[in-house]
């Protein structure tokens, strides 16, 4: 079966994938952004005038005579009002700029909380409804761990950088903004000298960067291989612990915690050793600027005031600047997270339905098969297979394994497409049907039969909406079904477990069956639909599977020919070819592969019975 190719290419750019993330996520939602960008803007113009109001205020309440530096941006008359009450004025200002700060946060930390939410739950419902709707051999040939590391980790990664990176960044880089302005105000020649030093700290900063944007590339693989290794582990565990592969298995994940933790290790390292290094160097800094200030301040050239607001400055600044590296990691992370959501939303599926798809009525004449083939890539699986059968038959498919009987029948409700030839319901092309429509008219009993957690009503009504409790009940009798649900504790209302735990096979066949005499579908594809069972239970099973039959079209696998001797037709296959076709006796009767079948399952020539 041919892929379909992603749109989202591996060598699409960072700003391109956040272009898509904005179009699709963010510009819906562009209200509550707003508000969280103008939270982001009050708090660092706050911040950064609380910096700033550092130097006036010790100089007004410490060092009245060397307030008029401190002052000179004020006009004449607040100048003197500011002189005349400081110890009202100065705490009044910091606690108005507080509130006001608060209130912005708030605004930011609501909206962006909302906002990021929003933004993974749709993300999340858009895999799962990827998933959900995949063709059938794109589900088997991927890892169901990839869709889970995807569902739980890609859609907060992306939510990360997208919403709140986004918004801190804004914010950091304003503060940034707001500390040089501030240093600037109070005395320019520091401020040159930081800026200066500011490319060495950078350089600095970019080494780590580096290292920790590899680990978190490395930690996301890791985490997607650790997802699908535990699943894996779960759904083989009886055959791990029949093998007594228990201790195998631990080394398996545990070499995969393992290089997964490497990474995280080297990542959490470079983040601690970068903000020791950039402090170093700004505790450096710090020295020779306090060694110039202290130099300046002899000469009057700057007050205690304005060297505390230029520190208080550099030093929200220098905050501000780390988290602006630290973003850079959850940008990477983000970028990295959307290109894999963006690979996996991209990918079409192949069975489609055409503009005007029709509907499927129940009273459909015939199936048709012409010539009928179907490969996976470039192995042949089915070879023009061509048969008609009349609304009403039964038809066995018997074959060694691999002859292609179970590709057959997932061909009918398009689990998988044809590669060549046709399947016509009377006139009409499968192709040309509405898949709901199709697949409305197709009842499906398998060999192990699934039912989710939920309870025995719930299950036996699934995929029959409005369906009403005498309904579920009369079916659930019909699957000979009703007896053992009504022994339960509670009845109808049971929960069945996950995938059925807690009941036993044939129960569990006899609720699958229940729900298809409550879909009361013409059509019936049965899979194997008795191997897996007890004597006892294939017998209730094949007498509820009779009473399903009757007046429907039936296709049926069954590697216990006893159970398909009556069907109206018997098609054999092998190497994906009808080989032999006909009733049951007269198959008996040509000595062909049938035969061989039959005297190999019952260890003896099968002879026809005898027609009275």
């Amino acid at each position: 079966m041919n892929q379909a190719n992603s749109t989202a290419p591996d060598n699409l750019s960072a700003k391109a994938l956040m272009a898509r993330v904005w179009v699709q996520y963010l510009k819906p939602q562009r209200g509550l952004l707003a508000i969280a960008l103008l939270g982001a803007v009050v708090v660092a113009i706050t911040t950064s005038i609380l910096a700033w109001w550092l130097g006036p205020a010790i100089d007004l309440l410490f060092h009245a005579a060397s307030a008029e530096a401190s002052l000179k941006v004020f006009p004449a008359d607040l100048k003197t009002w500011l002189r005349a009450h400081p110890l009202v004025i100065v705490p009044a200002v910091i606690i108005v700029t507080g509130l006001i700060r608060f209130l912005g946060q708030r605004a930011l930390t609501v909206s962006l909380n909302q906002l990021g939410n929003q933004l993974v739950g749709k993300i999340q419902g858009q895999l799962f409804s990827r998933l959900v709707r995949a063709d059938l051999g794109r589900l088997q040939q991927a890892h169901s761990g990839q869709y889970l590391s995807s569902v739980l980790y890609d859609a907060d990664l992306v939510r990360d950088a997208a919403s709140t990176g986004v918004v801190q960044y804004v914010q950091a880089s304003l503060i940034v903004a707001g500390g040089i302005v501030t240093m600037l105000i109070n005395d320019w020649s520091m401020t040159l000298a930081v800026l200066v030093a500011a490319p060495l700290i950078s350089l600095v900063m970019g080494r780590y960067l580096k290292l920790t944007r590899k680990a978190a590339q490395g930690t996301m693989v890791e985490t997607s291989t650790l997802s699908t290794a535990v699943m894996e582990s779960l759904d083989g565990v009886k055959i791990i612990k029949i093998s007594n592969q228990e201790t195998a298995e631990e080394a398996r994940i545990g070499d995969v915690i393992a290089r997964r933790q490497s990474h995280m290790i080297k990542g959490a390292n470079a983040r601690s050793m970068a903000a020791p290094a950039t402090e170093v160097l700004t505790t450096l800094l710090l020295a020779g600027l306090l060694g110039y200030a202290g130099w300046r301040a002899q000469s009057g050239a700057i007050t205690v005031g304005s060297l505390f607001a230029f520190i208080a400055a550099l030093g929200t600044a220098s905050q501000a600047l780390r988290q602006l590296a630290g973003l850079q990691g959850t940008f990477t992370q983000g970028t990295t997270a959307a290109r894999r959501l963006f690979a996996a939303l991209d990918i079409e599926p192949e069975i489609t339905e055409t503009a005007n798809a029709k509907t499927l009525p129940r009273d459909f004449k015939a199936i048709t098969f012409d010539k009928a083939s179907f490969s996976y890539g470039d192995a042949p699986v089915l070879r023009a297979v061509s048969f008609t059968v009349k609304a009403g038959e039964s038809i066995a498919l018997v074959g060694p394994s691999g002859s292609g009987k179970s590709t057959l029948l997932n061909l009918i409700p398009r689990f998988y497409d044809l590669s060549d030839g046709d399947i016509r319901f009377d006139d009409v092309s499968h192709r040309d049907i509405a898949l709901s429509s199709l697949r409305d008219q197709i009842a499906l009993v398998t060999q192990d039969p699934f039912l989710f957690d939920d309870t025995i009503r719930a299950n036996i009504a699934y995929g029959t909406a409005g369906a009403s409790p005498a309904q579920i009940e009369q079916a659930a009798k019909d699957a000979a079904a009703d007896d053992f649900i009504r022994a339960l504790p509670q009845g109808y209302d049971t929960s069945v477990g996950e995938a059925g735990s807690r009941l036993s096979g044939g129960q569990k066949q006899r609720i699958a069956i229940a729900r298809a005499f409550l879909k009361n579908a013409p059509l019936l594809l049965l899979d194997e639909a008795t191997s897996a069972l007890d004597t006892q239970s294939e017998i209730k099973v094949q007498e509820a599977l009779e009473r399903l039959m009757a007046g429907r079209t039936t296709f049926m696998i069954a590697h216990r020919l006893s159970t398909i001797r009556h069907a109206d037709q018997i098609l054999v296959l092998d190497g994906g070819q009808i080989v032999e076709r006909g009733t049951h006796n007269a198959l008996i009767n040509s000595g062909g592969l049938y035969a061989t079948l039959a005297a190999t399952q019952f260890g003896q020539p099968y002879v026809a019975e005898v027609v009275a």
